[in-house]
C-alpha cells in the first residue's frame, strides 16, 4: 500500500486552498486537479448543506471517504455513465477497438461516422472534456463552482508544425485566459498550455538534442540559451542524441524568438488576469526543451513568494525525483518560488519502445509500486517545502492513497 503523503506535522502549517490567490499572496497553496469537470456540467442540483462552497473550502479538511458529500450534486445517471466509461477505458481490447474504429476508413464518412461520433460525444468526450467551445466549457466550470469545486481550463491543441499554426494556437490560449476572467471569481484554478502548440515540434526536438548534448559536454555553447534551471539529472536518459547536433540555423533561431515571444505574451496575460499558467509535460524526446521554456519563464515571472508559471513532473520516470530536487534547490538559491504539478505519466509504451530501439533500458520505473513510491516521495517533499516557505503544488492523481 502506498504511504500517506501528508504527515500531521505538515498539516499544521498547510492549508488546503481552493481559491485563486493574488499573485503576491504569501500563503502557499495546494490545488486539486479536477479530472472530469463534465460530471457536473448539466444543471446540477444545489449542493447539499454539508458541501463546502469554494469560498470556505480553504479552512476545511477534504474527506475522500465521504462519497455522499463528494458527489452530492451529481445525478445517479451521470455517476453510472462515468463509472461505465472509466471501466471501459481500463479494458485494453476495448480501447484498441475504439482506436481502430476512429482511424478506420470505414468510419470516416456517412452514417457510420455519424453514429460513432455521436456515441463518442455522449460517452468518452462528455466524461473527459468540458465542452466543444468556450461557452460550453464555461458552463462546466460554473457547475463545478456551484458544487464547491474548481476546474482547469485547457485549450486542447498540441503538436504544431509551423508558425502560422502556433500563432492561431496562441490566440486560443489567450482567449482561454479571457474566458477565465468572465467566470465566477476563483472558479478557475489554472489555465493549461502545451508548449508543443506554440513552438514547432521540429524546433523542440532540435533544442532538446542541443540541450542533451550540452549536458554531455558542458563546454558546448548554446548562444540562444537564456537563464534557466537544471533540466537533467545524472540518471536522465540522454540516448536520444547520439551525435553532436548542428547549431540552430538562422531560420530556427528566428522561430525560437517567435516561440519565446508567444510564451511571454501568454505569461503576461496570465499575470494581468491573476491566473496561474500550468505547462503540461510531454514525452522525453521534447521534454528538455519544454522544461527549458518553463523554467526560464519561471525565473522571469514567479515573484513575491507565489508562482504564476507551473511545470509538470512525470513521476513514472526514474529520474523524476532527482530532477525535482536539483531544480527546486537551484530555484531556492535564486529566490524563485516554484510551482509544480505532479503526475504519474502518459507515454509509457512510447518511452519503452524508444529506449529499446536505442538499446537502452526503459526510463520508466520497473513496477507500478515504484511509480507510486516516487509520486508520494515527490509529493511529501513539495508539501513540506510549501508548508515552510514559498511555492505551490498540484497533485494530479486518481490514486486515493496519494491524495490523502
Amino acid at each position: 500500500m502506498a504511504t500517506r503523503v501528508i504527515p500531521p506535522r505538515i498539516l499544521k502549517n498547510l492549508r488546503y486552498n481552493t481559491t485563486t490567490k493574488p499573485l503576491n499572496a504569501a500563503q502557499p497553496s495546494i490545488s486539486p486537479a479536477i479530472a472530469s469537470p463534465s460530471l457536473f456540467e448539466r444543471s446540477p442540483s444545489p449542493p447539499a448543506a454539508d458541501v463546502i462552497p469554494a469560498s470556505a473550502a480553504g479552512t476545511a479538511a477534504l474527506n475522500l471517504d465521504d462519497a455522499e458529500r463528494l458527489f452530492a450534486s451529481v445525478s445517479t445517471k451521470r455517476l453510472l455513465r462515468s463509472s461505465a466509461v472509466l471501466h471501459a477505458t481500463a479494458v485494453g481490447p476495448m480501447v484498441d477497438l475504439g482506436m481502430w474504429m476512429m482511424k478506420s476508413r470505414v468510419f470516416q464518412s456517412g452514417l457510420l461516422k455519424d453514429l460513432v461520433m455521436a456515441a463518442t460525444k455522449e460517452t468518452f468526450f462528455s466524461h473527459f472534456c468540458a465542452g466543444e467551445d468556450a461557452a460550453s466549457a464555461g458552463r462546466s466550470i460554473r457547475a463545478l463552482n456551484d458544487a464547491g469545486l474548481r476546474g482547469m481550463l485547457v485549450y486542447g491543441v498540441e503538436d504544431a508544425h509551423e508558425n502560422d499554426g502556433c500563432d492561431r494556437n496562441l490566440n486560443g490560449f489567450l482567449h482561454t485566459v479571457d474566458v477565465s476572467k468572465s467566470l465566477p471569481p476563483s472558479s478557475v484554478s489554472f489555465v493549461i498550455v502545451k508548449i508543443t502548440a506554440i513552438c514547432p515540434m521540429a524546433l523542440l526536438e532540435r533544442m532538446s538534442d542541443l540541450l542533451r548534448w550540452q549536458q554531455k559536454d558542458p563546454s558546448f555553447v548554446l548562444p540562444w540559451k537564456q537563464d534557466s534551471l537544471p533540466i537533467f539529472a545524472e540518471s536522465s536518459p540522454l540516448y536520444h542524441t547520439q551525435k553532436r547536433p548542428e547549431p540552430l540555423t538562422p531560420e530556427e533561431e528566428s522561430d525560437l524568438q517567435l516561440a519565446n515571444q508567444r510564451l511571454l505574451e501568454l505569461c503576461q496575460k496570465c499575470e494581468e488576469a491573476n491566473m496561474p499558467l500550468l505547462v503540461d509535460a510531454e514525452h522525453t524526446t521534447v521534454q528538455p526543451a519544454i522544461d527549458y521554456f518553463t523554467y526560464s519563464s519561471s525565473i522571469r515571472h514567479n515573484k513575491d513568494d507565489n508562482p504564476i508559471v507551473f511545470g509538470t513532473i512525470q513521476t513514472y520516470l526514474k529520474d523524476a525525483k532527482e530532477r525535482l530536487l536539483l531544480t527546486t534547490k537551484a530555484a531556492e538559491k535564486m529566490g524563485v518560488p516554484m510551482g509544480f504539478k505532479l503526475v504519474r505519466g502518459a507515454y509509457m509504451s512510447t518511452e519503452s519502445k524508444l529506449a529499446e530501439s536505442f538499446g537502452y533500458a526503459s526510463p520508466i520505473h520497473n513496477t507500478i509500486q515504484d511509480t507510486h513510491n516516487c509520486f508520494n516521495d515527490c509529493s511529501s517533499f513539495l508539501l513540506e517545502k510549501i508548508a515552510n516557505g514559498p511555492g505551490s503544488v498540484v497533485l494530479a492523481t486518481h490514486n486515493i492513497e496519494s491524495g490523502t
